[in-house]
């Protein structure tokens, strides 16, 4: 089986590990975290060119510990995509904000400006747009509406690192960035996450949250969790960070081949595979193509996903349903006013291209493709 992602660890993240343990130096609740802990953050501080790096265990601590930041609280309203993982959500709903949830383009699967625009309100007081599969939202826009009603931006960056937009690392052009170290990421520490922002007091107010609201022993000052980043995380982070230029190369490289080898199949079963621009360029954490046209499409979707799984190709199918579909949140949307996140949760297919996919892979990958759909169509 091709899985859809496995992560990259061989004996340098190993050894690492064994020091740590051989230290007796598991974690630490020092202010400023331990020596991998900090080492980390300086390695993707200077990768990101931000000012602050604050890590964290998951990238949902990063995405709450930034709504907390802000004091996001009971009666706020925070604007975000339905079509994502569910942690965005939830992260907003931990904060005892309300998610309001708007529509996607088809385009690239991030946050639509005019059905943004559309709901924002009184009570609107973040806006959490979401790089999915690794592309970056509309930026520039984002800020300016952002901008024009007074409005935090925090960026979900959780499945970009690597991405830039207007040759720009995601994750730095709003009030803060958040992402994550998860087992199936572009870089991983098995779990983890972290935040980015330029200012100085929000990084010391996120020090604090991730650490029980404390600076010195027990002095808790505001309201703060257990969010801290295990040195055993941070080893395999530390290492990570090494190797994260030839993984995205890696990914590129697959990409492309898998691009041009889909082409023609594009042409003649009129599938949508993921484009960059000038503006726009992906880290390929997914490499997603949609399913356009006929009125059976859904069910060769389904039928396509099956086939290829049974032919040892790890696809997989993010997000179906979106979350405002799913039992928890469907009170949170009562109107279904989705079209575009309900079109994209019904017609998408991600396909692997990570560092361990071969060249041999790919050539393989697309002949099944284009052998089951000769069959199905």
């Amino acid at each position: 089986m091709i899985p859809i992602n496995r992560p990259w660890i061989d004996n340098e993240e190993k050894q690492e590990i064994i020091k740590v343990i051989d230290e007796n130096a598991l974690t630490s609740a020092a202010r400023d975290g331990g020596k991998r802990v900090q080492e980390f953050e300086s390695s993707l501080r200077t990768f990101l060119n931000v000012k602050h790096v604050i890590s964290v265990n998951s990238g949902t601590a990063a995405l709450h510990a930034a709504l907390l930041a802000l004091n996001i609280k009971t009666g706020d309203e925070v604007l975000l995509p339905s079509f994502t993982f569910v942690a965005t959500a939830n992260a907003v709903v931990a904060s005892g904000a309300k998610p309001v949830f708007v529509d996607i383009n088809t385009k690239d699967y991030t946050i639509d400006l005019y059905d943004l625009k559309k709901k924002i309100s009184k009570k609107s007081k973040a806006i959490i747009p979401v790089h999915l599969y690794g592309h970056p939202a509309d930026l520039t826009e984002l800020n300016e509406i952002a901008n024009q009603y007074s409005i935090y931006i925090i960026e979900d960056a959780c499945q970009s690192l690597g991405s830039t937009y207007k040759n720009k690392q995601t994750g730095t052009f709003g009030t803060m960035g958040c992402f994550s170290m998860y087992a199936s990421k572009v870089l991983t520490a098995g779990e983890g996450g972290a935040i980015v922002t330029n200012e100085d007091k929000l990084a010391d107010t996120l020090k604090m949250i991730r650490n029980h609201g404390m600076v010195e022993g027990y002095d808790t000052r505001l309201l703060g969790l257990n969010y801290r980043l295990p040195e055993l995380s941070a080893a395999i982070a530390k290492i990570q960070m090494r190797k994260l230029k030839t993984i995205l190369d890696r990914r590129r490289r697959n990409s492309i081949l898998l691009s041009n080898l889909l082409e023609t199949i594009n042409k003649k079963y009129n599938i949508k595979i993921p484009q960059e621009d000038q503006i726009k360029k992906f880290n390929w954490y997914l490499y997603t193509l949609a399913f356009n046209g006929s009125s059976n499409d859904i069910s060769l979707r389904d039928h396509i996903k099956k086939k290829l799984i049974e032919n040892g190709i790890g696809v997989a199918v993010y997000y179906d349903p979106p979350v405002h579909k799913t039992p928890f949140y469907q009170k949170f949307s009562l109107n279904d006013d989705l079209p575009n996140t309900n079109w994209s949760s019904e017609h998408v297919l991600s396909l692997p291209v990570h560092p361990g996919v071969s060249e041999i892979d790919i050539q393989n990958i697309v002949k099944v493709f284009e052998k089951e759909l000769q069959n199905t169509i």
